[in-house]
């Protein structure tokens, strides 16, 4: 691998964590008060997108639809069968708050993969998704497709509390 295409994958991972990073950082200055440096936070998250996806764009990194899912689902599988599960039981060792939202992760990367395997058999088919909304737990990440009416399976966040996507 060239030094440049080294120097991509650093430089998209940099960037992707600046842009999460200065997003909980627009989050709490709103809730502090602060609306302008929110609002300054959250420019400064989106222009580190545009580095990342320059970044990503540059390796080469974004096939065809259904490229990248076959992509995406490797990376759930990934997350939820090999990532997550020594670092949940790390976490769990050393009773580390940590535990809590490792474990959410495990089980919603495993929804994610599903939801991406249903997605790509539709691609596969020379077809999309039925239109339907979807809906995101905001404590544990999970997803639904239309409007969840239980509430959240891996965590229990009641229902009307799903943000839409």
């Amino acid at each position: 691998m060239s030094k440049t295409e080294d120097n991509l994958k650093t430089a998209f991972a940099g960037e992707s964590q600046a842009n999460q990073k200065y997003n909980a950082f627009a989050k709490k200055a709103e809730r502090d008060g602060f609306k302008n440096i929110a609002r300054l936070f959250s420019a400064a998250a989106q222009a580190e997108k545009i580095h990342a996806e320059g970044h990503l764009s540059a390796m080469d990194g974004i096939g065809s639809t259904e490229e990248n899912l076959n992509t995406a689902i490797a990376g759930e599988t990934y997350e939820y069968t090999e990532m997550y599960p020594p670092m949940l039981e790390a976490a769990n060792a050393e009773n580390h708050k940590a535990k809590r939202m490792f474990g959410y992760a495990l089980k919603a990367e495993e929804v994610h993969a599903k939801l991406y395997k249903m997605a790509l058999e539709a691609v596969v088919s020379g077809r999309d998704l039925g239109e339907v909304e979807i809906y995101i737990c905001p404590v544990c990440g999970n997803i639904e497709l239309g409007k969840p009416t239980v509430d959240c399976p891996i965590c229990g966040t009641k229902a009307v509390k799903y943000l839409v996507a």
